[in-house]
């Protein structure tokens, strides 16, 4: 699918509050409501937005600590990647996890009520999953929440 300008306005609009009524956002473009819906429709059928999605302050609801893993699996043979993933993902303090290349084979994302409570995570759900080796904690200082660019 080619993208016009408009179509990045639209993605970009989206991008930024997808909360917005097509009417508000066929405004902001110089657009009509019918004309927005059908481009973001298309859009969507495409598979270029491919949904939507709510964002939660985790401070807000008692989660002040986010820590990034970086897990190496010490048995890769006797683990399927899928059973760890399904393992990992069953953990409710579990945000993310990505499949990466480099040092570790995943990055897990996790909050935690504080660092006691990551501790217990850690110990008692994450350090005991099948295959897990090495693991690296990052504890998230701060974090800025950036569009990333939509060219082509």
């Amino acid at each position: 699918m080619t993208l016009d300008e408009t179509d990045r306005a639209i993605l970009r609009a989206l991008a930024q509050n997808a909360d917005q009524s097509t009417s508000r956002l066929g405004q902001k473009l110089g657009l009509s409501q019918p004309a927005t819906w059908r481009r973001i429709k298309r859009l969507q059928e495409a598979g270029v937005i491919a949904g939507r999605r709510l964002m939660l302050d985790s401070a807000s609801l008692g989660f002040g600590v986010t820590v990034f893993l970086g897990v190496k699996l010490a048995t890769k043979g006797r683990v399927s990647l899928e059973d760890f993933e399904r393992a990992i993902g069953a953990i409710p303090e579990v945000q993310t996890v990505e499949h990466v290349l480099g040092l570790y084979d995943y990055r897990v994302r996790v909050i935690a009520r504080d660092l006691a409570d990551f501790e217990r995570v850690l110990r008692r759900r994450i350090m005991t999953l099948p295959g897990v080796g090495d693991v690296e904690a990052n504890v998230l200082l701060s974090e800025e929440r950036l569009s990333g660019p939509l060219e082509q």
